[in-house]
C-alpha cells in the first residue's frame, strides 16, 4: 500500500506532516541509516558508557548508586521527552524560547516526514519525524547523566527521580528550542553545532548550581576519593570517545560530507587536548594520570562540540589546544586555590570539564569558523573572526551566558521546589552517607562470596558485621573497608586472656579450611563443565 491519507496527511500542530506505510519520495534510506546509528551511539555514550565510569570512578561503595542514577535519568527522559517536551524543544512555535508542549506518539506522527515548524523557511529532514525524536532524545538524556556526575555520592534518590523531568522541561527545552529550534537564538545566528550550549555549557552550569543545593559529601568520601575501578573508568571513556561520531557526526540530519568533517575534527581535537593536558599534569604534578588523560579526552570532546562541522583541521587542533589547557588551569589551579570552589562538592568536576570547555569550544566557534563549514552545514552565518566576522564572538558570548543565566535561575528554581514545597530532602541522611549502596538499594557492586555458606561476606565499601567471638580471627566481623557500625579507632575487645587467642587461633584455621574447601568445589566444578 502506498500513497498519502489526505485525512492524516496534515496533522494539525505537530512536526510530522504526511506519512506512507511503506517508502515515501522524501525518505532517503542512506540518511535514515546514519541517522538511526548515529542515535544509538549517543545512546551507548550514557548506557553503558557513562554509567560504567561513574561506578569505576567512584569509591566502592557508591557504583550501584552512581551507576543507577544514569540508568534511571536515561529512562525518565524518554518518557518525559515522547509526551511533551519533545515539542516544546522543537515543535512549534509559543514563545521566543520555547515551543508548544505536546506528545508525539500517534502513528501519523511517528511516520510523518521530520520537520522544523520554527524556522522560516521551515526545515525539512530526509527522515521520518520518529527518527528525529529518538536522536533528539539521546541528547537531552546525555545532558541528564552529565549533570548526575556533580551530585554523586550524596543526592536522596527520590529527590533525583523528581528532579529529572523538571530540569528537562523548564531547563533543557528552554536552550534547545532557542538555538536549535527555530528560538530567538536560532535567528540571532548563534552557532552550536551539536551540543556545546545546549547540553554541556547547561549541564555544567545546573551540576554546579545543584551541588551548591544539595551540600557535600562526606569528609571522608571528599578527602579519599580514589576510583575502586580504573580499568572501568577506561572501559568507559573508549565508549564515550568512539560514540561522539554519532554525537557529532549526526547533527548535520544526513550522511553528508559535513558528517565526515564534522567526525575528524571531533577525533582530531579530543587527541590534542589528551596530550596537551598530560603534558599540563606531567610539568605541574611531575607524572602523567590516566584519570587526567580522560578529563582531557572529555574537555576535547566538549569543546569540539559546538563547532565541529564549522571549522578546519587547524581549528580543531587550535580548539583542542585551548581545551586542553583552559579547562585543566580551571580544575586544578582555580578550583583548588578560590575558596568557593572549594566550598562546592561539584563530585566530578562537571563545571570545568563542561561548562568551561563548552564556552571555550563555542568561543572557538566565533574564532574559527569557515564560510566554507557554515555554508556545508546549512548556515548562512559568514564564518567566525577568521573570515572577518568577528560579530560571531559576540554572539557567541550572548548565547554563553543566556544558556548560563537561565539555568542558575531554574536549576535553583526547581532544588528548592523539591526541597521546601514537596519537602524531600535533597541530600541523603548522615546513616546512608556512611553506608553506601548497601544501605540505598540493598545491593552491593561487588560479592565476593564462593557459595551460600558465606553469603555473610558483602563486598563493597564494608563486608557486613557477622558474630565473632572474642579473640577469634574468623572470618566474621570487617575484612574490606572501614565498618560504618564498627566502634570507634581505639575501642576494642578484650582477648579474654592467652587461652581465648590460642582458641580463636584455632577457630580461624578450620574457618579458612572451610573457605577453601569451598574455593576448590566451585573451581572443580568449572573445570568440569
Amino acid at each position: 500500500m502506498s500513497g498519502t491519507s489526505a485525512d492524516l496527511g496534515h496533522i494539525a500542530g505537530n512536526v510530522g506532516s504526511q506519512y506512507n506505510f511503506t517508502t515515501t519520495d522524501w525518505l532517503d534510506t542512506g540518511d535514515q541509516a546514519w541517522q538511526l546509528t548515529a542515535a544509538s551511539l549517543v545512546g551507548l555514550q550514557s548506557i553503558p558508557g557513562l554509567m560504567v565510569m561513574y561506578a569505576g570512578i567512584m569509591r566502592s561503595k557508591w557504583a550501584i548508586n552512581s551507576a543507577f542514577m544514569a540508568f534511571y535519568g536515561f529512562a525518565a527522559v524518554l518518557i518525559t521527552w515522547v509526551l511533551w517536551a519533545y515539542k516544546m524543544a522543537f515543535g512549534i512555535y509559543m514563545l521566543p524560547f520555547v515551543g508548544r508542549p505536546g506528545p508525539v506518539v500517534t502513528m501519523a506522527q511517528e511516520l510523518g516526514q521530520s520537520q522544523l515548524p520554527s524556522t522560516s523557511p521551515v526545515l525539512f529532514q530526509n527522515f521520518p519525524l520518529s527518527t528525529m525524536i529518538y536522536f533528539q532524545f539521546v541528547f537531552a538524556a546525555i545532558t541528564i547523566v552529565i549533570m548526575a556526575g556533580s551530585f554523586l555520592g550524596r543526592m536522596n534518590f527520590t529527590a533525583w527521580m523528581l528532579f529529572v523531568p523538571l530540569w528537562i522541561t523548564f531547563s533543557y527545552t528552554i536552550g534547545a528550542y532557542s538555538i536549535w529550534g527555530g528560538g530567538w537564538l536560532f535567528q540571532m545566528g548563534v552557532i552550536d553545532y551539536s551540543g556545546g550550549y545546549v547540553i554541556h555549557l547547561s549541564s555544567g552550569t545546573a551540576g554546579f548550581v545543584g551541588a551548591h543545593w544539595i551540600g557535600p559529601r562526606l569528609a571522608a568520601d571528599r578527602e579519599d576519593s580514589r576510583p575502586n575501578n580504573i580499568l572501568c573508568v577506561l572501559i568507559g571513556a573508549g565508549i564515550l570517545w568512539v560514540g561522539w561520531n554519532g554525537f557529532n557526526g549526526g547533527d548535520p540530519y544526513a550522511a553528508s560530507a559535513d558528517a565526515g568533517a564534522a567526525v575528524l575534527n571531533t577525533n582530531v581535537c579530543t587527541a590534542m587536548s589528551l596530550l596537551c593536558w598530560t603534558v599540563c599534569d606531567m610539568i605541574y604534578f611531575k607524572k602523567p594520570s590516566v584519570i587526567g588523560a580522560v578529563q582531557g579526552m572529555i574537555t576535547g570532546l566538549v569543546a569540539i562540540t559546538p563547532c565541529a562541522g564549522v571549522v578546519t583541521g587547524w581549528g580543531a587542533i587550535c580548539t583542542g589546544f585551548a581545551s586542553g589547557t583552559i579547562p585543566w588551569l580551571s580544575m586544578n589551579i582555580m578550583g583548588k586555590k578560590v575558596a568557593y570552589f572549594r566550598k562546592i562538592d561539584d563530585t566530578l568536576g562537571v563545571f570545568h570539564t563542561h561548562c568551561v570547555a563548552g564556552f571555550v569550544g563555542g568561543f572557538c566557534a566565533g574564532l574559527f569558523a569557515t564560510i566554507e563549514g557554515c555554508a556545508a552545514f546549512g548556515l548562512i552565518n559568514p564564518g567566525g573572526a577568521i573570515e572577518g566576522n568577528g560579530k560571531q564572538v559576540w554572539l557567541q558570548i550572548v548565547g554563553a551566558l543566556f544558556i548560563i543565566a537561565w539555568n542558575i535561575i531554574w536549576t535553583s528554581a526547581i532544588m528548592c521546589f523539591i526541597k521546601y514545597v514537596c519537602r524531600i530532602p535533597l541530600r541523603m541522611t548522615e546513616e546512608q552517607l556512611l553506608a553506601g549502596d548497601d544501605m540505598i538499594h540493598g545491593e552491593a557492586a561487588y560479592v565476593l562470596g564462593p557459595c551460600e555458606a558465606h553469603e555473610h561476606l558483602l563486598a563493597g565499601h564494608y563486608i557486613k558485621r557477622s558474630e565473632t567471638g572474642p579473640g577469634e580471627l574468623s572470618m566474621g566481623g570487617v575484612t574490606m573497608g572501614r565498618d560504618p557500625h564498627a566502634a570507634p579507632h581505639g575501642i576494642e575487645k578484650s582477648s579474654g586472656g592467652a587461652r581465648a587467642r590460642i582458641m580463636g587461633a584455632w577457630l580461624s584455621m578450620i574457618e579458612f579450611g572451610r573457605l577453601s574447601w569451598c574455593f576448590r568445589g566451585a573451581f572443580k566444578r568449572m573445570c568440569d563443565v
